[in-house]
């Protein structure tokens, strides 16, 4: 498992792929399994040669390898190895993992400060970690603690050598490495020379070409209600990703107030606006997985703000008083087809 905030705090929103009434005229094959601690699903359409013979082992190889590199849970992974460490002298890291947190590094400074992949201590002092529902809520006193070894400014990478300058500082990449995942996966399937196929893990999403009936993938954006399984919207993406993030299903109340799972970093605390929904849709799933918790983090207006400056394709959906509503960027609208 990568960690428990990837297996509850992204995967709020399952994109549950949609099926074509119509009967499909080619095969799809349907791979799957287990990894970061929630599952994979592979679909596509066979061709002339029939099923790719190793696919499966591919794909369990390669995701096992992301896993021992950036895992949190396992004590003897790469990142978790910096994490153990309390020196501020440089840790060279592997490539693949140098790529993430490079990319994880961009999206803090893009998002200003609002993806932090070192807010972990924050995430569970709040109880949304591994630790348990604390008994009290954290005092200001606790979080100004908590926060003088947090932050993106306290973590340098320069080439594949990451240096902290506070020792107790703790990176989790699992605000990206499901993203990471999925576009390793998609990259088998490249390799493999399949031009029609999907690749999903635990809701983040990757699709390229068509489905076996010639017709696109269509995929359904959850509602974000927390009585039922139901779907906001129907979209077609083209040869993009999906992700999707949430804060209706991962919270606590305490004394009737409400405490999401989401923590801004710039305050310590839990946001509070009500932004409840974000589906990000890019051409990286690495990519549109820091980006979607990024936007859900900052609130409404600033990432319509940021979605407008950057040209990204967005869609945001808060609470009102007569129920939701919805935004969609211009960038997102060039690109996706939403269906009837």
């Amino acid at each position: 498992m990568i960690t428990h905030v990837l297996r509850s705090s992204i995967v709020l929103l399952l994109l549950l792929v949609v099926s074509g009434c119509a009967r499909e005229a080619k095969q799809v094959a349907h791979l799957h399994g287990e990894t970061m601690g929630t599952t994979y699903n592979v679909k596509y359409v066979v061709d002339e040669r029939g099923q790719i013979d190793g696919l499966q082992e591919a794909i369990d190889e390669r995701l096992v390898h992301i896993n021992k590199l950036m895992s949190t849970y396992d004590p003897t992974s790469e990142l978790s190895r910096f994490n153990q460490r309390r020196y501020t002298t440089p840790y060279t890291l592997s490539d693949e993992t140098a790529k993430v947190v490079k990319e994880a590094i961009r999206l803090g400074k893009l998002s200003n400060g609002v993806l932090d992949v070192t807010v972990g201590p924050l995430v569970n002092m709040w109880g949304f970690g591994p630790n348990k529902r604390p008994e009290k809520v954290p005092s200001a006193e606790q979080i100004a603690d908590v926060r003088k070894y947090v932050g993106l400014d306290k973590l340098t990478l320069n080439g594949n050598a990451l240096s902290k300058t506070h020792p107790m500082l703790y990176v989790d990449l699992s605000t990206i490495a499901k993203g990471y995942g999925v576009d390793q996966v998609a990259d088998i399937m490249e390799s493999r020379g399949i031009s029609n196929y999907l690749v999903e893990i635990g809701g983040e999403m990757r699709v390229k070409g068509e489905r076996g009936n010639g017709e696109a993938w269509l995929i359904a954006i959850e509602k974000p209600v927390t009585t039922e399984r139901a779907v906001q919207k129907i979209v077609s993406i083209g040869t993009n990703a999906i992700a999707t993030s949430g804060d209706y299903r991962n919270y606590y109340e305490v004394d009737g107030k409400r405490y999401s799972h989401l923590i801004d970093p710039r305050t310590g605390q839990p946001i509070t606006h009500n932004l409840v929904s974000v589906t990000v849709v890019h051409p990286s799933s690495m990519t549109a997985d820091g980006l979607a918790t990024a936007f859900n983090v900052m609130g409404w207006d600033e990432a319509i703000a940021l979605a407008k400056q950057e040209g990204l394709a967005v869609f945001l959906i808060k609470r009102t008083e007569d129920g939701f509503e919805e935004y969609a960027s211009p960038h997102f609208e060039d690109i996706v087809s939403v269906k009837d």
